[in-house]
């Protein structure tokens, strides 16, 4: 294997790592959303204090616009809404997909 063909799988190998690891930083945001969200129908609330209420705004600004797309499709049974978890699952799909596409060309 010459040096030119080398470094062009040792970059494939970084960009595939690298998107693998923002797909699992964004699932960690939206677990992360979810279990406030859950929180908050529980009643429990957090004093305010700026630092929480710019948590919690960066969470929401994060994760609702992607998980918007899914609550048009997803309908919600009952008070349960499914579209976090369809939302997941397709971000591991594409994890999957994508990832192998770019290590193995």
């Amino acid at each position: 294997m010459s040096a030119t063909a080398l470094h062009l799988a040792s970059a494939r190998t970084q960009i595939a790592d690298y998107l693998s690891t923002l797909i699992y930083v964004y699932t960690l945001l939206i677990v992360a959303y979810i279990v406030v969200q859950l929180l908050f129908a529980f009643g429990v609330r957090p004093p305010y204090s700026r630092a929480t209420d710019a948590v919690l705004g960066f969470l929401r600004d994060v994760c609702e616009p992607y998980l918007r797309i899914f609550r048009r499709i997803v309908p919600m049974a009952g008070m349960f809404d499914f579209s976090p978890i369809v939302a997941i699952l397709v971000l591991t799909l594409v994890n999957t997909v994508i990832v192998a596409g770019i290590v193995h060309g």
